[in-house]
């Protein structure tokens, strides 16, 4: 069963997360969860790109983490700023693959930078964290 957890943070709202079993279906669970926080703070055009973001980061922590399980993150870092995070037990790095137009997979982190103001990663002691930030209109 996930487990949910709900921290308040700086900017005075809280935070969102989920430890989530390292399946393809957690995408679910980790688009309704982004939504839901969303929509909470009154950033529901952010609705799209996020949901699109966490597939993404949710399906290359499916492939290529370790363990069990994987954690999401949706928090609200500024006003207008929402970071969609997945942290995962592995240290492996993500990279951003050249593809051609006939390859079937490959593409998720050109969707996570087409579609995030910015993202990257931090490692940690024991694996990492793969995160993009999506800005709401001002």
């Amino acid at each position: 069963m996930p487990q949910s957890a709900t921290q308040v943070r700086p900017t005075g709202h809280p935070g969102y997360a989920e430890t989530l079993p390292r399946v393809p279906a957690s995408a679910a669970v980790a688009r309704r969860l982004t939504n839901a926080a969303l929509s909470c703070w009154g950033l529901g055009e952010l609705a799209e790109s996020g949901e699109s973001i966490v597939t993404e980061l949710v399906a290359n922590a499916v492939q290529h983490a370790r363990r069990e399980s994987i954690r999401v993150l949706v928090e609200r870092t500024a006003v207008r700023t929402v970071r969609v995070a997945v942290a995962d037990f592995s240290r492996a790095r993500p990279v951003v693959r050249a593809v051609d137009d006939g390859d079937e997979g490959g593409r998720g982190l050109l969707v996570v930078a087409a579609l995030a103001a910015d993202w990257g990663t931090v490692e940690r002691r024991w694996g990492k964290v793969v995160w993009a930030d999506l800005e709401g209109r001002g």
